[in-house]
């Protein structure tokens, strides 16, 4: 009896405790009992309890990373144009005094001229950059979904001036305007991902992201090598028309998933984001009480009396978070990414026949998607940290090794020395310094600001991505620097610098919760003290 009338006496307090988080009059000592329950709940579980328990949070991760795909679609489509032959043919230029051979004929060497060249792989970037600042305050105000949505159905649009267009100029313009809602998508994606799943699924949710940069790759790698055979329009336009296969479908999945429960939470729609969490869990398994509850203490202690701005990412604290994500996005551009993005090109430049350059940028997509992969393990085991400064350092001691190998002139056993470093550089960039910039992205800006961190952030990736473009295409034009492998002691040299900032500055945010992390900022700790420091649960600055 006495056994029973406990039971229920517990189970009044559980309800009573609840409802106090439903009420945004109540403060972080009315329910911080609930949020040490789950936030222990989620230190407690292990990788394969967690996706039992959110099942949906981790097919809803899959669903928003799927529009990762498309700006991947198209930066590698046009990586690949400029190395197509009929593109070429169309759009190119002569070459004074190099001739080439087709089909059986000697006819004047043409390529797309250097300043096209670039222009065309910048010209998403410059759209996107535009974009990536217009997601954070678009998504702050209307959510995840419906700025996701707004972005998908912009896409559509902006697809038909790209198919139809018949000068390069065209198409650069076409460009600029598909990179607006990638730059929403882009900024939005890896916030989300991180948002909706519990501690021990951050890392794969977030790295998805990057699998499907390579699937995107992938697509385009198989398609352009179906036609790079072919001579009329359809070589291009048809690798162009596919783009369409993925937005109406995507924002219909996109309508049905829930918003994340942290955005609501900071909205102060705190049923509804109750209702969140129990769509992405079982509910028969998560408490979404305890989990809110859990939530609210987060942004209680991030609370601020003014609305979320872009000046507030570059004060106090938020200064060094809004730089450590500033600093992974913009290094991918100078570890390696840059010759992954343009793997065909390179492996042409090196001395490659284009079918075998063609079936080699396949190859190393393929490549990239299973060593993606494989990083979710590392990542999750052995920290991002770690995963991040080996392969940063492999990657960099590979890239002296290219510049090296292009130092031995044009012979076959040099252009393949070449190519194969090129090859083993784009794939190893992807089980190392790629995906795990994903999760330490997803991580370390503060819940109130995320939107903003990963849009400004995003918007330092393409700022210093623009002028790589330029660069590496004059690198390896034959009317500009004709360096080929050589661009690996420039890529080395950028890529040792990222790696000393990171051994320095780069925190290990394995395993923390979201208020752990905000606490260890706001301590100011060095980024080597990280991974021995405890926080104690009862902690709240």
């Amino acid at each position: 009896m006495s056994t029973d009338i406990e039971g229920k006496s517990h189970h009044g307090e559980a309800i009573e405790h609840h409802n106090d988080v439903y009420d945004e009059k109540k403060g972080v000592a009315d329910f911080k009992a609930d949020a040490i329950l789950a936030e222990n709940a989620e230190h407690n579980m292990t990788v394969l309890q967690a996706v039992k328990q959110y099942p949906m949070a981790s097919f809803w991760a899959f669903v928003i990373s799927c529009l990762i795909i498309m700006e991947s679609y198209d930066v590698f489509l046009m990586g690949n144009f400029v190395a197509l032959p009929y593109f070429i043919t169309r759009f190119g230029v002569e070459v004074p005094g190099q001739t080439q051979v087709v089909n059986g004929v000697t006819v004047p060497l043409k390529v797309i001229a250097t300043q096209w060249q670039g222009a065309l792989q910048v010209s998403g970037q410059l759209g996107a950059l535009i974009g990536v600042f217009v997601a954070g305050p678009l998504t702050s105000w209307i959510g995840y979904r419906w700025a996701t949505i707004i972005g998908l159905m912009l896409l559509n649009v902006f697809i038909f001036s790209f198919y139809f267009a018949n000068s390069i100029a065209v198409m650069f313009v076409a460009q600029l305007l598909e990179g607006v809602p990638w730059g929403i998508f882009i900024a939005n994606a890896p916030a989300y991902c991180s948002e909706i799943v519990p501690i021990q699924l951050r890392a794969p949710a977030t790295q998805m992201l990057q699998m499907f940069w390579a699937i995107g790759s992938i697509i385009v790698g198989a398609v352009t090598y179906c036609y790079n055979g072919v001579e009329n329009d359809s070589a291009f336009r048809i690798p162009i028309a596919l783009q369409w296969l993925f937005p109406t479908p995507l924002a219909i999945l996109i309508f049905c998933c829930p918003e994340s429960p942290w955005w609501l939470t900071r909205k102060g729609r705190l049923e509804e984001a109750a209702k969140s969490v129990e769509r992405l869990g079982r509910r028969s398994q998560v408490n979404s009480g305890e989990t809110v509850a859990m939530m609210r203490r987060v942004i209680e202690f991030e609370k601020s009396t003014k609305r979320p701005s872009l000046l507030e990412l570059f004060k106090g604290t938020d200064l060094r978070r809004t730089l450590i994500v500033c600093f992974v996005y913009s290094a991918q551009n100078l570890t390696g990414n840059l010759i992954a993005n343009q793997a065909v090109y390179f492996f042409r430049q090196a001395g490659i026949s284009v079918n075998t350059a063609f079936a080699l940028g396949l190859i190393t997509s393929a490549l990239q998607m299973i060593f993606v992969m494989f990083s979710w393990i590392l990542t999750t085991y052995l920290g991002r940290r770690t995963i991040y400064l080996w392969g940063s350092a492999v990657n960099t001691i590979l890239l002296f090794a290219l510049g090296i190998a292009g130092c031995f002139g044009k012979g076959q056993a040099a252009n393949y020395a070449q190519a194969s470093l090129g090859l083993i550089v784009s794939v190893l960039f992807t089980l190392g310094p790629a995906p795990a910039s994903w999760v330490i992205i997803g991580e370390t800006s503060a819940i109130r600001l995320r939107p903003l961190t990963t849009g400004v952030g995003r918007g330092s990736y393409y700022i210093v991505e623009i002028p790589c473009i330029f660069l590496a295409s004059y690198m390896l034009n034959p009317t500009g620097g004709n360096l080929a492998g050589k661009c690996g002691f420039v890529w080395g040299a950028t890529g040792f610098i990222c790696l000393v900032t990171a051994y320095f500055f780069l925190p290990e945010m394995k395993g923390r919760s979201y208020r752990e992390i905000d606490i260890m900022f706001q301590r100011r700790l060095p980024a080597r003290q990280w991974k021995k420091t405890i926080i104690d649960i009862n902690d709240d600055e």
